[in-house]
């Protein structure tokens, strides 16, 4: 952790700028498997405190969370924890492919970055962001830059007036090998300044 700071301190003033400010970003971390996943499918593109109160209810409702509870819930039970038909398809789909062997999750450690998005990218419902974060957060992946997040863009923008992703990736490069540590500082900031809190 301390390397990758030094290293991005040292190549980026504005980086620099914000750990003079705020000190070291909070590092997130989640344990690996199927909870993690489903949780990351929760919070696609609703609130983290809308998804957490949402699989609570999952939780109280099936006991275990698990591939097998999952796929046997009718859709009916997961709509009464909140669950869209959209996410009730992702998480059931989710399950299926783990109970099918399709997918191992407890492989995805052992391989390239690059290999582990090639295989959730193909089960329904698992897009970019929900990649980039369980890279970031669960398998501790030290160089991804989720463009899919609207709060790192936005303060990309914020900060160095970049207006498309194509230019924001080509200024990413200049954090590689760590733009996971980079995209820490992003968020911190972008939480700060709205008086938020990271929420795990």
């Amino acid at each position: 952790m301390q390397e990758a700071i030094a290293y991005l301190v040292e190549k980026d003033a504005v980086l620099r700028k914000l750990h003079q400010q705020y000190g070291n970003p909070f590092v997130p971390s989640r344990p690996e498997g199927f909870q993690t996943m489903c949780k990351l499918i929760l919070e696609q593109q609703v609130s983290i405190e809308s998804a957490r109160a949402c699989y609570v209810k999952i939780e109280n409702i099936l006991g275990d969370v698990t591939p097998e509870t999952i796929f046997q819930a009718s859709e009916e039970t997961l709509r009464n924890c909140g669950v869209s038909r959209q996410k009730t398809i992702y998480l059931k789909a989710l399950a299926d492919a783990i109970l099918n062997r399709i997918l191992v999750l407890e492989t995805l450690s052992q391989k390239h970055p690059d290999e582990v998005r090639k295989e959730l990218i193909q089960i329904k419902g698992i897009g970019h962001w929900t990649i980039d974060v369980y890279l970031m957060f669960s398998l501790q992946s030290p160089d991804i830059i989720p463009l899919g997040d609207i709060a790192v863009v936005n303060t990309i923008k914020e900060l160095y007036g970049c207006e498309e992703k194509e230019v924001m990736m080509a200024l990413s490069e200049n954090w590689k090998p760590y733009r996971t540590m980079a995209t820490y500082f992003l968020w911190h900031h972008y939480l700060v300044k709205r008086n938020r809190k990271f929420i795990m």
